[in-house]
């Protein structure tokens, strides 16, 4: 059985659920288990802001949730934490069970 959580570790708990709390960025992060995208691909796919995506991702790359590569002047994201999307795609597939 596991020890009780040290503070440091609730911290870090509490922040990543905290933006999987975010319809945009649960929609961002569903995007990225697709594939690497750019932010205006981003942006256009989901309907909002570049600007607004920006903010997101800025956000889910602080808490190593999204991870990105630039090529010029571009920035490609993709996800960037194999747990987190596990955990996405369980929660997923308990809201979608009858």
């Amino acid at each position: 059985m596991q020890t009780e959580l040290d503070k440091e570790t609730l911290f870090q708990l509490s922040q990543i659920f905290k933006a999987l709390g975010d319809p945009t960025r649960l929609r961002i992060l569903n995007l990225l288990c697709t594939g690497e995208y750019a932010v205006g691909e981003i942006a256009a796919r989901l309907g909002v802001s570049q600007s607004a995506t920006s903010h997101q991702l800025r956000l889910l790359k602080n808490l190593r949730l999204v991870k990105f590569r630039r090529e010029g002047t571009t920035l490609f994201y993709s996800e960037d934490d194999p747990h987190v999307i596990g955990l996405l795609r369980q929660a997923v597939a308990h809201v979608s069970h009858p």
